[in-house]
């Protein structure tokens, strides 16, 4: 489904404010799948929604990225009934191989481990994004406006004043809350004055997608490395999508080599289970963050996705904890809403804060703790985590928490992933 053009999406800020005053209930900054996530699970609360995007749809959309999907993440889309639309294009994955460079301890999770058809699911970024927004676009309480930018934003008592440039004019609304799902460098979160802690690794991330000459058959591999994680993770097609992470100059100089020689250097660490490797598109580098913000709230504002926390890509955790903040913000304000409450009221938003940055600080504090264990051959260490895969593979109900806290189902769970 197209996005409305301008032209058309300007109409809804033209019109007279609702009795109360209001434009809309709540305003989303950033179109993403964070933001479009939460727009959709918030589909049958009555609350009217504006949801602003800086990027073209096609420019979106064409983003070369791909995600590790939780068990969770899967649940929480099927409650809020888009997940029909996206399994078709995305990959299961039935096995997870987790090692340690050269050391032949393996520790294998599998279906049996659960009990489910299939331990998560692996999407390109178009799978996502797309569904999204046409599912977005058909609910009739969320104004969709792709272009247009947000250039000012003034928190009053009651209200949130927010001025949006679109095709060359700006606009002001009033809403009762403001959402920043404008990523880890938002400006909403500057803006607002909210501070992070954290730090950069030493490291950087490699992407490539790459096809094998054999079947990955729906394993999803966790190589763990001294210079960082290396993980394969499956996609539709019989294609894979690489996460490898070295430190900033090795990475800098592996993306520099040509690409028989940046696949001569993948295969080492790739192993030959797969046959001879394709290299499919480019290659992107990034560097890697821990980044948490002091507050996800003040009065009037909330922040989301990776506006409010950044992790260690290990174990694919980033957009999981981002999808289940939306879930969660929606469950409170929708929660609030029935109640009669201020959604924007600081007491209302900090049911969401408890709720979700003690999740996250844990699983943030557990991929630092996994990428500085395993990310170093000082022998002790080598030797105590060694002995922990051997223990892991050996005793179920430490591999099944392990496994459990890595896809999402420990912790508090959102409605929507009940239904």
């Amino acid at each position: 489904m197209p996005l409305t053009p301008p032209s058309q999406t300007l109409s809804p800020l033209q019109t007279p404010t609702h009795k109360w005053g209001y434009d809309y209930d709540l305003v989303i900054v950033g179109g993403g799948i964070i933001g479009l996530t939460l727009a959709a699970a918030l589909k049958d609360s009555g609350l009217s929604v504006l949801l602003i995007e800086a990027k073209v749809a096609s420019v979106a959309v064409a983003k070369g990225q791909a995600y590790a999907i939780h068990m969770l993440s899967a649940l929480i889309y099927q409650g809020i009934g888009i997940w029909d639309k996206i399994l078709p294009n995305i990959a299961k994955y039935r096995q997870v191989r987790l090692s340690d460079a050269d050391y032949p301890e393996v520790v294998e999770f599998t279906t049996t481990d659960l009990g489910t058809p299939e331990l998560g699911y692996v999407a390109e970024h178009q799978a996502l994004l797309q569904p999204l927004q046409e599912f977005v676009q058909s609910c009739p309480h969320v104004t969709y406006l792709c272009p247009a930018e947000v250039v000012n934003t003034q928190y009053q008592q009651d209200a949130v004043a927010v001025e949006i440039k679109i095709a060359g004019e700006s606009r002001t609304v009033r809403s009762k809350l403001l959402v920043g799902a404008d990523g880890a460098r938002s400006p909403i979160r500057q803006a607002a004055g909210i501070k992070t802690s954290g730090w950069k690794y030493w490291q950087s991330c490699i992407v490539a997608f790459v096809k094998p000459e054999k079947s990955h058959n729906d394993t999803a591999y966790e190589k763990f490395w001294t210079s960082g994680p290396f993980a394969i993770l499956p996609l539709p097609g019989n294609r894979c999508r690489i996460v490898w992470t070295a430190p900033h100059d090795e990475a800098k100089a592996l993306c520099a080599l040509d690409d028989q020689q940046f696949l001569a250097e993948l295969s080492r660490r790739y192993g030959n289970h797969m046959g001879k490797l394709e290299l499919e598109g480019d290659r992107f580098i990034f560097p890697v963050q821990l980044m948490q913000s002091d507050r996800y709230v003040l009065p009037r504002l909330a922040l989301i996705g990776d506006a409010a926390h950044n992790c260690h890509p290990v174990g694919g955790q980033g957009l999981n904890l981002g999808i289940r903040d939306a879930a969660a913000l929606a469950q409170v304000l929708q929660t609030a809403t029935a109640a009669g409450e201020d959604i924007g009221n600081i007491q209302v938003l900090k049911r969401y804060e408890r709720w979700r940055k003690i999740e996250n600080l844990t699983i943030l504090g557990f991929t630092d703790l996994l990428d500085r264990m395993f990310s170093n051959h000082f022998l002790p260490i080598l030797l105590v985590r060694r002995l922990g895969l051997w223990v892991m593979q050996r005793v179920p109900a430490l591999k099944i928490f392990t496994l459990k806290l890595m896809i999402g189902l420990k912790g508090r769970t959102p409605e929507l992933a009940k239904r």
